[in-house]
């Protein structure tokens, strides 16, 4: 027998009486007799009863923390607590030795500090695990999402000439020799000396591309890596992350709300059907962790709670200008208990997105037309309204339980007459964006889209509290290990 079964099959159909192979790594060995074994494919070990006697010379010493082994045997029921079966093993045979001494993870909980400097070794941990199983599974329900739904995937450019966002924080691309570059007359560095005859960066954002590919398949979204360079050493921050962007012709800003409402729901959903034995391992672990803490320290619900407060519950809509009134009116901002201040013009901080989620609506909440001086140059400028004290833009963001903002998007500026009077405003070089003007002058179109961080996604999911600890490797200020 050559093909080995993976742990999850064996579990979830076991065949009592049939022969099995399986390899995995020791989670645990008893008694030099039951080995706690795990392939990585679910969350739940195997149990492999082993006979000292029937093993060869020498091969007990070996069956340590975290060797890696195979195992051949039959399945039985088990006698034991806390497993239906287990494999009575014939053959055990050491694939990789596993020094206990030297092995930097031990057998006993560890911080989530210390797990990140051993990157190379945490997806092994019953966690990460989950977290990694769990970030593959939303990955998939996005393109499935969006395949089913008719959408093109579109493939946006990392090394951009552009700043989608105007924030000028980015990584800057070149072959430039750093010791010895090449200057103008006027003692400027000469881009035109770089591998791309210009300036360029990591993007920051595939949306202006996606607005090409809208405006000529109809419907497409992007999935890529983006980058920031800003300094921000917080559990929020990444240097390099990942976003969903989709976007679509003919949408408006309601049309806009409805896609993202169903988006949210649908990669929960998924995740709740299809990774149940993950999350209440995630679950388990959060309420675990704060058992101890003081009640206000606590989180406002459960992780499987969390979720379903999303999926069961249509979301509320309202605009920013009703948000600031209600935000005026509570008993947190008449008792001074917001930190940062509530006033029209100014952007929501995570503390009044939350107080507006978690205490006003008990609900998911989408806050929409902001006010235009603190949005990008992009979003579709809306006509006066008598309520509003000032100009606003048809832009929409999803404010979640625990973390606020999920999602950011517009419905987009298609007239090239007032795009281009706000590009000037805002100080972009004209010639930087000309073509994205052209799309406006040459067949524009009514368009909408938004973006979605997919590690704040399934920071949400998981409930990690530390967006570095669901990227695999995460990139910070001072940090690129692994």
């Amino acid at each position: 027998m050559k093909s080995r079964t993976e742990i999850k099959d064996v579990l979830k159909a076991p065949a009592l009486g049939s022969a099995v192979l399986v390899k995995g790594w020791v989670r645990a060995f008893r008694n030099n007799r039951f080995i706690a074994l795990n392939d990585g494919s679910t969350p739940h070990n195997l149990q492999v009863v082993v006979d000292a006697d029937k093993l060869p010379e020498g091969i007990l010493r070996k069956i340590n923390f975290h060797a890696c082994i195979a195992a051949k045997g039959t399945l039985a029921e088990s006698l034991g607590s806390g497993q239906a079966v287990e494999l009575v093993a014939d053959e055990v045979h050491i694939l990789g030795e596993c020094n206990p001494e030297e092995y930097p993870l031990q057998p006993k909980r560890q911080t989530m500090e210390f797990l990140r400097t051993k990157a190379h070794f945490r997806p092994r941990t019953n966690t990460f695990g989950a977290v990694f199983r769990i970030r593959h599974a939303v990955a998939y329900a996005i393109h499935k999402y969006y395949n089913d739904l008719g959408f093109y995937y579109l493939h946006s450019p990392i090394i951009t000439g552009s700043d989608a966002e105007g924030a000028g924080e980015m990584f800057r691309v070149t072959t430039l020799d750093l010791n010895h570059l090449p200057r103008t007359e006027s003692g400027e560095i000469d881009w035109k000396e770089d591998f791309f005859g210009r300036s360029t960066n990591l993007t920051v954002s595939g949306q202006l591309q996606a607005e090409i590919g809208a405006l000529a398949l109809g419907k497409v979204y992007t999935f890529g890596p983006t980058f920031r360079a800003e300094n921000s050493n917080t559990p929020r921050h990444l240097a390099e992350f990942w976003m969903i962007e989709p976007e679509m012709a003919f949408y408006d800003i309601y049309d806009n709300m409805d896609l993202a409402e169903d988006f949210c729901k649908y990669l929960i959903r998924y995740v709740l059907e299809y990774y149940a034995d993950d999350l209440a391992v995630l679950d388990a672990r959060l309420r675990e962790e704060e058992k101890n803490l003081p009640a206000d320290k606590r989180r406002p619900m459960g992780l499987l709670e969390q979720l379903h407060f999303v999926v069961d519950n249509n979301f509320e809509r309202i605009t920013y200008t009703e948000a600031i009134r209600l935000l005026q009116n509570s008993k947190p901002y008449k008792k001074g208990q917001f930190e940062f201040p509530v006033e029209w013009g100014r952007d929501l901080q995570a503390e009044h997105e939350r107080y507006l989620v978690e205490k006003e609506f008990k609900k998911p909440v989408i806050v929409r037309n902001y006010p235009q001086a603190i949005k990008a140059f992009y979003m579709r400028l809306n006509d006066p309204h008598p309520d509003e004290p000032g100009c606003t833009v048809a832009a929409m963001d999803v404010l979640f339980p625990g973390i606020g903002e999920v999602i950011g998007g517009s419905q987009r500026e298609e007239r090239h007459d007032v795009l281009l009077q706000r590009i000037r405003e805002v100080g972009i070089p004209e010639e930087e964006l000309w073509w994205y003007l052209e799309l406006r002058k040459f067949g524009g179109a009514p368009h909408a889209g938004f973006g979605l961080g997919f590690e704040r996604m399934v920071q949400f999911i998981t409930g990690m509290g530390n967006i570095r600890d669901v990227i695999p490797f995460p990139r910070t200020p001072k940090n690129a290990e692994f």
